[in-house]
């Protein structure tokens, strides 16, 4: 019988693997002319999701940028209706009339992905606001990238959920890369949690590709913000394993350094820990694997059975 620890790691993996195998059907949707519009995959960046959000409780609330399938599924959305969004079905999460770029679930706290880069941190700013007002001891976590650290609304949200000790964890995916932009060509500091010192801010960088790790990290944010001793900022140093979008070879990428980073694979590295520290062998970890694989494959057959919406629906949570 498995332990608590074993069944943490087990959901871990199981989740993470969910996400890369949900991110590599999109992509074959894609070039199938399944998918309109385009699609931001998160292959590699997939621990920094599913620690964070493992280290949430129910009532708290996350934002997510375009690249955010993964944080929505990690916070428990359905595969099945996520999948039915991106397709545009009626039996998406959203009536299948917001696609890859607004995945949204609110009944699992998921507020909502956002098209503009760094629009969404003012709604987990906002969101961190309520629960404090109506103190409900909610917090709010919201997830950008390294590009996002450039924008207005990116020191604007810091600054007033620093002043107002406000129970929000900013999450930054630093991928490296503002689309196809090396960092060192838009940032002129290489460490970003400098950033968070000027609104006087803790931070603390973290291995995202270390699903505990990120965890951890979260944790320990989360525990200051239910304290009331607010905001923190987390950097979680990562990679993306595709192309900016599906149109992206990503052929500004130096020799090598895909490669270097695909050996630090977050499922591997968690696969690899489950063996070496967590009471699994090799057989179990791969049937975490192909179960979560098989969950993935089920719900992508499901959405594609549903229909389009109903042409009328149009009409249909629309507000003047």
């Amino acid at each position: 019988m498995k332990g608590k620890k074993q069944v943490e790691l087990s959901e871990l993996l199981r989740r993470m693997v969910e996400i890369r195998a949900f991110e590599e059907r999109i992509q074959r949707m894609f070039t199938q002319g399944l998918v309109r519009g385009t699609t931001h995959l998160c292959q590699g960046q997939e621990a920094v999701a599913v620690g964070a959000c493992a280290a949430l409780a129910d009532g708290d609330t996350m934002t997510c940028t375009y690249r955010g399938h993964g944080a929505v599924l990690a916070m428990g959305a359905p595969l099945d209706k996520a999948f039915g969004e991106i397709l545009g079905r009626a039996g998406g999460l959203c009536k299948g009339k917001g696609g890859s770029m607004h995945l949204t679930d609110v009944s699992v706290g998921a507020l909502g992905s956002f098209a503009i880069v760094g629009a969404h941190l003012p709604i987990s700013v906002g969101a961190a606001f309520t629960a404090k007002q109506r103190g409900t001891g909610a917090l709010s976590l919201t997830f950008f990238g390294d590009g996002s650290t450039n924008i207005g609304a990116f020191h604007e949200s810091m600054n007033l959920a620093s002043i107002w000790d406000l129970p929000v964890i900013f999450m930054c995916e630093n991928n490296l890369y503002g689309e196809y932009s090396p960092m060192a060509l838009t940032t002129p500091v290489e460490e970003l949690t400098v950033r968070a010192s000027s609104y006087g801010m803790p931070a603390t960088t973290v291995d995202g590709n270390d699903v505990i790790a990120v965890r951890d990290a979260v944790a320990a944010a989360a525990d200051r913000a239910r304290a009331g001793e607010g905001p923190t900022f987390i950097e979680a140093l990562t990679y993306r394993f595709v192309g900016h979008s599906r149109s992206d070879p990503a052929a500004y990428r130096p020799e090598g350094e895909l490669e270097r980073w695909m050996e630090r694979d977050p499922i591997l590295v968690l696969g690899r820990r489950m063996v070496a520290e967590g009471g699994f062998d090799d057989d179990a970890v791969a049937a975490i694997r192909a179960a979560a694989e098989a969950d993935v494959d089920a719900a992508a057959e499901e959405a594609l059975s549903w229909p389009a919406p109903d042409p009328e629906s149009r009409f249909e949570d629309v507000y003047a």
